[in-house]
């Protein structure tokens, strides 16, 4: 049985679940909606000028969102599938379980929350008779999603400790509510820090090519009454030398067991640029980004996506005809250049190795 108590936490009470929320009632912001036994999400493509709820009524409505970024950041991407293996199972019966694990699995190869979440599914998948199993993953997903907030909550708590009063912090992509399930990872620390009265403003950069920065960090902290101001991402070394940043703080798509994180494309830059002007530079993530499986940074697979993304703007075309554009979607900062991963479980610190499986072992435990 599921039950979704006064803090909008859902347990499952075992693994032969059948029972669920018909409507998810959440008292915070979330792309991310389960409404009348009806799956939605926000098409964050569209964002700021028009908020338009995507009706994901199969599963190929879902991985075309998905792949399209109409929703994105890995752990949102995460609780995006388990819905989606539930919407398969409900239209096309416990049979199609394999096919939509797969199809999913293959929507999007950096973020790991998507394997991770799958992974999970299928587990459930194994051990659930066939009749209960789109009752099941129903109340699987829905479980996946608030703890997601949650854990997203105490990102921030830990987070915020590491501010000072009135800082001026550099955030880059976005990794706000809209990347998550709900609160976000790098500005739900913003976030908390704020409300702590431990920050002053935040640089939000542009975010080339797609503008998450622009489009949607700034949407977001305007809806959170945040003070901000969009840069381009080539103004992150002059921000520095002009001592005019205190500190970074960004999100991750997948983190090595090493430490080495995986995040949008100019991420590595802003590392580089952090660690030349001794500005601490803080990767925000839940454990469920950390793919112990993966020893380093070489060995995460990095997306690249159509060059039209960065040739066109807006839909029109910004240069010459038949100009070659390559586009890669995610870089690699190495460990050496973060000053602390924040999880839900603390804040760690190098050596990687060791921080880690103790982080992981404390939440086992």
């Amino acid at each position: 049985m599921v039950n979704l108590g006064r803090e909008g936490k859902l347990r499952l009470s075992s693994s032969h679940t059948t029972e669920y929320a018909t409507s998810l009632e959440l008292d915070f912001f979330s792309p991310i909606r389960w409404t009348d036994n009806q799956f939605f999400l926000l098409d964050q493509t569209l964002l700021p000028q028009e908020e338009t709820w995507i009706h994901c009524t199969d599963l190929e409505i879902v991985c075309d969102a998905i792949k399209r970024l109409a929703v994105r950041g890995a752990p949102a991407i995460g609780v995006a599938a388990a819905y989606g293996l539930a919407v398969a199972v409900g239209n096309s019966g416990p049979e199609s379980f394999d096919a939509a694990y797969q199809t999913l699995m293959a929507t999007r190869p950096t973020a790991v929350n998507l394997r991770w979440a799958l992974d999970l599914g299928r587990d459930l998948e194994q051990e659930m008779p066939a009749k209960d199993l789109h009752a099941g993953l129903i109340a699987w997903a829905q479980k996946l999603h608030v703890e997601d907030a949650e854990t997203n909550r105490r990102i921030g708590e830990h987070g915020k400790e590491l501010f000072a009063q009135a800082d001026r912090v550099l955030t880059h992509c976005n990794a706000g509510a809209l990347a998550t399930a709900g609160f976000g990872t790098a500005v739900g620390v913003v976030q908390a820090a704020f409300e702590a009265g431990r920050l002053g403003s935040v640089w939000v950069d542009e975010t080339r090519p797609l503008l998450q920065g622009a489009r949607l960090t700034t949407w977001e902290l305007k809806r959170l009454g945040i003070p901000h101001q969009l840069v381009t991402d080539s103004s992150v070394g002059a921000l520095m030398s002009r001592s005019l940043v205190d500190r970074c703080v960004v999100g991750s798509d997948r983190i090595a067991a090493n430490g080495d994180v995986a995040n949008k494309i100019g991420t590595y830059t802003a590392a580089v640029m952090a660690h030349r002007h001794g500005v601490p530079f803080y990767v925000a993530a839940p454990l469920s980004t950390i793919d112990r499986s993966t020893p380093t940074g070489n060995d995460i697979p990095i997306e690249e996506r159509a060059s039209a993304e960065v040739s066109m703007i807006a839909g029109k075309d910004m240069t010459p005809s038949g100009t070659e554009a390559l586009n890669i979607a995610f870089d690699v900062t190495p460990a050496e250049l973060v000053t602390a991963i924040i999880t839900e479980q603390g804040v760690l610190r190098a050596p990687y190795e060791e921080s880690i499986a103790a982080a992981f072992a404390r939440a086992a435990a």
